[in-house]
């Protein structure tokens, strides 16, 4: 099994050989061979030692205990016991080669190679120059030139324990290689499917990088930490009697609970812009159990005694990832919290821990090993997790009756939660929701309320965004309000963001074009930064305008606003600056069809979600600004069946109103269940309509829908 978190701090405080070795051996069977390779690489690294003063050769044992670790091929072992001494040392690769074989030297001279890149590639540690672009480009090199994954497996342990002992070094390369391993490593564990890797790479480098947000999570953690766990284990005991209950044994399943890593919980809120009492899955159950079967029992039976959040549905099991992950995701309501759950059997769960590692830890014979999607490790573009739209609970839902202190009632659907209350006491009330208690005791806006429930809400002076929390309120109300407050948020910076692009494009400061605005009268000055039409449009007004003040005639003769069309990454740039290339940074890293906007530095369109915080800074700062989106729009599939007069003419009609809404038909069935007066008609078509609700609203202005349903969802 990997490291656990034990075994990470027992890593960090083995500071001698002995010990090293020690541990070494406790992971990996002791074999003449990799006792030879031990003494091999103790001699060659003899005299050299480490920022902190330890013998250098402490390292590479460590590397290699982490390897065997998760798996065991012995030629990985070796080869990281010996990763360095090439690059440190005057022995060769065909020294490795004569003394341990062609495998374990072509595994070493693949790490000595990452090395040789890594110097090509990456700008000096002593540069103030941004890291992100060239360890872009150093990662795809990485990818473009290593053949054997074992290589990047053994790699990455090697990260591992250098960034596990960055306290030994200065704060500015603690930085840098923080940076370094964000941008680079963590994506190609990620990739890799080896997410414990993956999670303490990330967090590790995350404190060092952003310590401010680290502290201020670990703060609320550690806070929070006795209700956290009260709520874990009381939802943990409530699920295993649910499964005890209805057939399962003790020995069939195993629960696991956890809380979201650091750095996850930190790009989830910069991502949607919240708090992090905001972050919907802070909260977590891992279900293990023994077959593929048993585990849809379990969702099935979790589903019918928990309520679910539809939206966030997900059946990895029926259709894995390209890594090979295979696993239910689901989220449910469990009395003032919410808590994804995770269901998996166990070979799914070595899989998930292990990634492609786990091919060479629990099955035996190359054969075995399928690693085909590597063939389609390609980091032009981030990878995307699957992410579905809200959908409508068509489940009957009973009412239940709330009251306010004073004892006026409230009716709101079985379900609601305190700010549904909220907003049904008032839309200023629910806007303006700061806390809540329930029966005189505090409690969270996302507690579900039951039937008799006093509820009393504490406001706060100014509106509160809560963009992520459209999915977990029932009523309509609530829903419209967290929507709209939504737009307007993100009008706002849509606003702001047109008068940098414009600024940037005119090479004028700020004042000057906020003045042009007011003059023009523009209304919807948010809409630049969003159509390219409008952009161009509004350049030409302002040419026209200054070309009449004599002032800027010299000026419109030595520039030129021609906007050039530059596209990377699935990213189109507009600008009349030179672009070289588009980068995403690790602080929101959005995803596509994510809200984005884009900052011109030093050549490169640096792209980041709309709700980012540093990117906010950056806005609010005047810094330049590029007009940017996603190359191609997201295209939805739906499905559904509906009633239609019989009538000559009706379908016709219809299929006209469906092409002014813009909606591509796929397929038409008719003669579902026909009577005299209705007959039924089935349809697949596509829409870039995203927002299933609006969708079915536009649609049943003319026809009655019986069923809609996006299929572009994990059952696809």
């Amino acid at each position: 099994m990997a490291l656990n978190q034990v075994d990470i701090e027992k890593v960090k405080h083995l500071h001698t050989i002995d010990s090293a070795a020690q541990y070494l051996y406790s992971h990996f069977d002791e074999t003449s061979k990799l006792e030879v390779a031990l003494r091999f690489a103790i001699r060659a690294h003899e005299g050299q030692f480490r920022k902190s003063g330890e013998p250098y050769i402490i390292h590479p044992i460590l590397v290699a205990a982490i390897v065997a670790s998760i798996t065991n091929d012995v030629s990985m072992a070796i080869a990281g016991l010996l990763h360095d001494v090439v690059e440190d040392t005057d022995i060769n690769v065909e020294d490795i080669a004569e003394n341990f074989g062609d495998d374990v030297a072509h595994l070493v001279g693949g790490l000595t190679k990452i090395d040789a890149i890594r110097d090509d590639e990456l700008i000096p540690s002593y540069s103030d120059e941004k890291l992100i672009v060239s360890a872009l480009s150093f990662r795809k090199m990485l990818l473009a030139s290593i053949t054997d994954v074992r290589v990047l497996v053994v790699k990455l342990c090697d990260r591992l324990h250098n960034i596990l002992t960055l306290d030994a070094l200065p704060p500015h390369k603690q930085h840098r290689i923080a940076e370094e391993t964000l941008v680079v490593y963590s994506p190609i564990a990620h990739r890799l499917g080896i997410s414990f890797l993956k999670n303490i790479l990330e967090d590790t480098s995350f404190s060092y990088i952003f310590k401010d947000a680290k502290h201020h999570i670990d703060n609320y953690l550690d806070t929070n930490y006795h209700e956290i766990e009260m709520k874990l284990d009381e939802f943990k005991k409530s699920v295993s009697k649910l499964l005890i209950k209805n057939g399962f044994c003790e020995e069939d399943f195993e629960i696991l609970s956890r809380v979201k890593h650091r750095y996850s919980i930190y790009l989830k809120m910069q991502r949607k812009g919240i708090g992090i009492d905001e972050v919907l899955d802070l909260l977590a159950l891992r279900i293990l159990t023994k077959d593929k079967v048993k585990c849809y029992t379990i969702l099935g039976l979790i589903h019918l005694h928990f309520q679910p959040l539809s939206s966030r549905f997900k059946d990895y099991i029926a259709v894995p990832k390209d890594n090979g992950y295979q696993t239910i995701h689901t989220s449910v309501f469990y009395k003032t919290a919410i808590f994804e759950i995770q269901i998996r059997t166990y070979e799914m769960h070595q899989t998930a821990e292990l990634g492609v590692a786990a091919h060479w830890k629990y099955k035996s014979g190359a054969d075995s090993i399928k690693l085909d999607w590597l063939n389609n490790l390609g980091y032009q573009n981030e990878s995307v997790e699957d992410f579905y739209e809200l959908i409508k609970n068509d489940l009957y839902s009973e009412d239940i009756s709330v009251f306010s202190p004073t004892g006026q009632a409230f009716t709101l659907p079985r379900g609601a939660v305190v700010l549904d209350y909220a907003y049904a006491v008032h839309s200023e009330v629910g806007n303006k929701a700061d806390s809540a208690l329930v029966n005189k005791e505090k409690t969270s806006l996302l507690t579900e309320l039951k039937n008799g429930d006093i509820v009393k809400i504490e406001v706060a002076d100014e509106l509160i965004t809560r963009c992520s929390w459209h999915d977990a309120v029932k009523t309509s109300k609530a829903r419209t309000n967290i929507k709209h407050n939504c737009n307007a948020r993100l009008k706002d910076i849509d606003a702001k963001s047109s008068v940098n692009i414009i600024t940037t494009i005119m090479n004028l400061n700020h004042s000057r074009v906020e003045e042009w605005f007011d003059t023009m009268k523009c209304e919807k000055k948010h809409s630049i930064a969003l159509d390219l039409d409008s952009l161009k449009e509004v350049i030409q007004k302002y040419i026209v305008h200054i070309s009449s003040n004599n002032r800027f005639k010299r000026f419109l003769s030595r520039h030129r606003f021609k906007l050039k069309n530059y596209s990377y990454r699935g990213v189109s740039v507009y600008s009349n600056y030179s672009i070289s290339d588009v980068v995403f940074d690790y602080c929101c890293h959005p995803k596509t069809g994510d809200e984005i906007m884009g900052f011109l530095e030093k050549g490169k369109a640096h792209v980041h979600h709309k709700m980012c915080e540093s990117a906010n800074a950056r806005l609010l700062n005047g810094e330049k600004m590029l007009f940017v989106k996603w190359e191609k729009e997201n295209v939805f599939n739906y499905n559904m069946i509906i009633s239609l007069h019989s009538g000559k003419g009706t379908l016709a009609e219809f299929l006209n109103y469906l092409a002014k809404l813009s909606i591509d038909i796929n397929s038409i069935e008719l003669g579902k269940n026909n009577s005299e007066s209705t007959r039924y008609c089935e349809i697949g078509f596509e829409s870039k309509e995203g927002d299933i609700n609006k969708l079915r609203a536009k649609i049943e202005q003319k026809v009655k829908v019986v069923h809609l349903v996006r299929t572009d969802d994990a059952y696809r």
